[in-house]
């Protein structure tokens, strides 16, 4: 075990987490007109589609979920978060996807760039 905190990468392991300079989340924002027991599953079909077409786009689903009125403003608000590096594309397919889901008012995104300025590796044994 190694519990002491290192600047480097000094096993196999330990190379293969070494995360990227930098990183790029899109969150994109589906403003709802009205939510009932189908829209959770009616997104979650419309996500599988972008899925199914962003093989060319190199991405990390991150996270979704959908916030009720009140959270935002007034809007019902599902959200869909990504990694990627290849946003144009993924605007592309998203607004290709979700041009014809009635239920939705309007699609708003937010782009965050991060860039690591420290990382460090340590071992705990479990």
């Amino acid at each position: 075990m190694n519990d002491t905190i290192h600047l480097n990468a000094n096993t196999e392991f330990e190379t293969k987490l070494i995360q990227e300079r930098f990183n790029v989340n899109v969150a994109f924002y589906i403003h709802l007109k009205q939510f009932e027991l189908h829209t959770r599953k009616e997104l979650k079909e419309k996500i599988e589609e972008v899925f199914f077409f962003s093989k060319s786009i190199e991405w990390k689903f991150d996270s979704f979920g959908i916030e009720k009125q009140g959270s935002r403003e007034k809007d019902i608000i599902a959200y869909f978060i990504f990694r990627t590096c290849n946003i144009k594309k993924l605007q592309k397919l998203f607004k290709q996807e979700f041009n014809s889901y009635d239920n939705a008012i309007k699609i708003t995104c937010s782009v965050a760039k991060y860039e690591k300025i420290e990382e460090s590796f340590f071992e705990l044994e479990v």
